[in-house]
């Protein structure tokens, strides 16, 4: 048997996630408004301690998002990004002021790399910005963050001066990322244990780490980082984040939770909530994880080796270091049929975790009932699928009336399609190489606008011929902006069709007409 433990005896690690800042800056990964609160409303089901909902000066749809997350989650601290300026640090604090228990985490670099080149600044002109940009910050919020940008390759006594120079100023977490990913685990823990000796009063505050993934070493530092002194991690749902990536949230906390022994710490993640926030992250972007991720991943607890299978009905520990109910992973299994009425599919939505409104349940509903007629089985993914799907759509600008598709080997692929714009019926004819290009570029006559399929994927929802399609495709406007869509039908062109058009109608929420 696994080695059980006495809990009460550990520290505890809090778990920071900037899936929605750090996270949301990866190329595909942009998210709007309603799909950012329904996912910081999964993140507080999780168990994160604290959500940095976003940089509040970015840009206005930032500042919205940050301040209606801060105001919608009660049972988690609510974080603003900051530059260490007065305007930044105000504009973070008028985001987060509503919330139950906001922190505004200002950053600063402190590597002479950065300093000389990006900065454009001594030293000393650094020093005094972080201490006295800090003590501006607690003057408006008592919770403050302040971070080392490029800590790892600072020089060790001025950063040494920086931090016990934030600390008096007031900060509360101090935060020393590896921001490019290039430190190695015993580095980063000796690193660690200096700085502590050098700053005495680090024992005063929560230390944090912040590590990205460019040589695949984001989790290892992370964890290297809980054992030397660490109160905290910053880590994304999936590891997603700014060009390799973050450390991922599932991968520390299973590592802390499996491996408790040796770290002598815990998390308060929900662990059984790991796969519900891993799947819900990639319904919402529609970028999949690996199949061999860990924790997460389709292979994650698939055992094929013969030797292992003998093994594993044996006794399931002799290669299964954790279950898969331990991370939330639930058997697909038919649930529900065509007579199935709204009562039955509410209590199932429910089971499976969902909390939506009455209006989205009789929209998830009616899609059940068309899906029921279409399919022999459906599975609990298949309402996984709708119920998420339905919880993050956008007003529908553009409507999908009807459409024929004319299309073969031998002859020039024709799409004919109807949509409905405020009750006004558009029809439009367009050509194409092939089904799905036509249709494509009979919306784009229909929408009035160019618009580029920067990608479009299409994958089934569970196993067989009668399997629903998900497709997704990412338009690109003319500005550069990338927005995606998602459709769901056992008809793999309608799915295509239907994900165009949720992706143009994000466009229209974002920037209506």
């Amino acid at each position: 048997m696994l080695k059980e433990v006495d809990m009460t005896t550990y520290r505890r690690v809090k778990i920071f996630d900037t899936t929605l800042r750090d996270g949301e800056q990866s190329p595909g990964m942009s998210m709007n408004l309603k799909e950012k609160i329904e996912m910081a409303k999964q993140l507080e089901r999780l168990g994160v301690d604290i959500i940095e909902a976003g940089f509040a000066i970015a840009s206005p749809g930032d500042f919205t998002s940050v301040k209606t997350i801060a105001e919608t989650v009660k049972n988690v601290e609510v974080a603003s990004l900051a530059r260490a300026t007065k305007g930044d640090i105000d504009r973070a604090w008028d985001a987060v002021k509503d919330a139950v228990n906001p922190r505004i985490h200002l950053f600063l670099a402190t590597s002479p790399l950065h300093m000389q080149y990006k900065l454009e600044k001594e030293p000393d002109a650094v020093l005094e910005q972080a201490i006295e940009m800090t003590r501006y910050a607690k003057s408006l919020c008592p919770n403050i963050q302040f971070s080392a940008e490029d800590a790892t390759r600072s020089e060790m006594d001025f950063l040494a001066r920086v931090v016990e120079g934030t600390i008096n100023a007031g900060a509360t977490t101090i935060n020393l990322p590896d921001t490019v990913g290039y430190t190695l685990p015993e580095e980063y823990y000796d690193f660690l244990v200096t700085i502590q000796e050098k700053v005495p009063s680090l024992a005063n505050v929560d230390i944090s780490t912040h590590c990205h993934n460019d040589l695949g070493l984001g989790v290892a530092n992370s964890l290297a980082a809980v054992r030397a002194g660490a109160s905290q991690v910053e880590c994304t749902i999936n590891g997603i984040g700014e060009r390799a990536g973050n450390a991922a949230l599932e991968e520390i906390a299973m590592g802390v939770h499996t491996r408790r022994d040796f770290y002598k710490a815990q998390t308060h993640i929900i662990t059984t909530e790991i796969m519900r926030t891993s799947n819900m992250l990639t319904r919402i972007t529609g970028v999949k994880v690996q199949p061999n991720k860990a924790i997460v991943g389709e292979n994650a607890f698939a055992h094929e080796s013969g030797i292992h299978q003998h093994g594993m009905l044996k006794n399931a520990e002799t290669y299964e270091i954790m279950t898969p109910e331990s991370v939330g992973l639930i058997e697909s299994n038919l649930v529900l049929g065509k007579h199935s009425g709204k009562h039955a599919f509410r209590d199932r939505v429910q089971t499976l975790g969902f909390d939506i409104t009455e209006e989205e349940l009789a929209e998830a509903f009616e899609k059940f009932k068309i899906l029921a007629d279409k399919k022999k089985t459906v599975f609990d993914k298949d309402i996984e699928a709708i119920v998420s799907k339905e919880s993050v759509q956008v007003p529908k600008t553009y409507k999908l009336k009807n459409f024929v598709i004319n299309s073969g080997n031998h002859i020039t692929s024709t799409a004919v399609i109807k949509m409905d714009k405020h009750d006004k019926e558009i029809e439009k004819v367009g050509i194409g190489d092939g089904p799905i290009d036509a249709a494509f570029k009979t919306i784009d006559k229909i929408v009035g606008q160019k618009l580029e399929l920067d990608d479009y994927s299409i994958g089934s929802v569970t196993e067989g011929e009668d399997a629903q399609g998900d497709a997704r495709v990412v338009l690109k406007t003319e500005d550069g902006n990338l927005y995606s869509g998602r459709g769901l039908s056992t008809d793999i062109v309608e799915a295509s069709i239907m994900a165009y058009v949720n992706a143009i109608n994000k466009l229209y929420y974002d920037e209506p007409n």
